[in-house]
């Protein structure tokens, strides 16, 4: 028979666990474990690009040169610890995207965090200043550091093409670098936050004013194959931040969506990935007119992105 102390002491220990594992995960090394738990049965191999102006980790499996590669860019990460605190490591607790290329088959597998994340700030002095996961998370450098990684994963293995995956802030990284690249193939994004402006409002919280934002880049996406994925119960990127880019990429027949009733933001998605991974993303089929309303099926062939032409910092705001 188990003593009331003993029963109440259990209840008490039972209620806080959650709060007890997530004042864990707060510790940056137990993160970067968490990552390694998630590479290593995925047999991906963690290494760190030298990025200009960033220091960028990375977990790869590549095991075929001169073919394409899939490469998964992460989530914004711990940016905040309160409305009024950032945080000082943005590394992520749980990082999707890693669960996401962990479940992918293909025969290369990049995955890339975003600067600062899983550094160690390495970096600190010269790039990562805490503004960089903050208002600054997709600032003209930010998408540069990102350019210049994988300029050097297409040199080091002899990569011919990418196909780019983001989850979250990292979906409007992958349509930035999608739309300012010639050898971006396809772009697929979970959860992501393709419209940071009505993102802000949404939540009445402070634009980022020293970011881009992929929504800007719409126009030059329209015939980019693409296929997006939306969780209905996602309280952080609502469907509507999709609609919001449907609306500004304007008639394409490239442009794909699935809309995920029962996922959340970072639930509800990953177990589902490789066959989502799978679903429609050719220019032919759906089409999607200027309203975000579907049309007739309509073939159309894929006409390459222009040249990586370099990205600049947006027209100041007022503060």
């Amino acid at each position: 028979m188990v003593k009331a102390p003993f029963k109440k002491l259990f209840f008490i220990s039972f209620l806080f666990l959650p709060l007890i594992i997530t004042a864990c995960l707060n510790k940056p090394y137990l993160r970067h474990e968490v990552a390694q738990r998630i590479g290593s049965p995925a047999f991906m191999i963690k290494r760190t690009i030298p990025a200009d102006p960033f220091l960028l980790t990375v977990y790869e499996r590549m095991h075929q040169r001169h073919a394409p590669a899939n490469v998964y860019i992460e989530g914004d990460g711990m940016n905040w610890l309160s409305p009024s605190t950032k945080s000082l490591d943005p590394t992520p607790t749980n990082p999707v995207a890693l669960h996401l290329a962990a479940h992918d088959k293909a025969k290369n597998v990049v995955w890339m965090a975003r600067p600062c994340q899983y550094t160690k700030l390495l970096d600190e002095g010269k790039a990562c200043d805490n503004d960089y996961w903050t208002g600054a998370r997709y600032a003209p450098e930010v998408i540069t550091s990102m350019n210049n990684a994988l300029n050097e994963i297409k040199r080091r293995y002899n990569i011919t093409e990418f196909n780019l995956i983001g989850f979250s802030g990292g979906g409007a990284v992958a349509a930035i670098l999608a739309a300012t690249r010639d050898d971006i193939t396809s772009l697929r994004t979970v959860a992501g936050n393709l419209d940071h402006e009505m993102h802000s409002q949404y939540h009445n919280v402070t634009p980022l004013y020293g970011s881009l934002n992929a929504i800007d880049y719409a126009h030059d996406l329209a015939d980019m194959p693409q296929h997006h994925f939306i969780g209905g119960q996602d309280e952080i990127v609502p469907p509507a931040i999709l609609h919001s880019y449907l609306q500004a990429i304007g008639p394409s027949n490239c442009v794909h969506y699935s809309f995920i009733q029962e996922a959340e933001h970072e639930a509800g998605i990953v177990e589902k990935w490789p066959t989502l991974l799978n679903e429609d993303i050719a220019c032919e089929g759906i089409a999607v007119d200027a309203a975000g309303e579907f049309e007739a099926n309509v073939p159309m062939h894929y006409k390459p992105a222009p040249a990586f032409k370099g990205v600049t910092r947006p027209s100041p705001s007022k503060p």
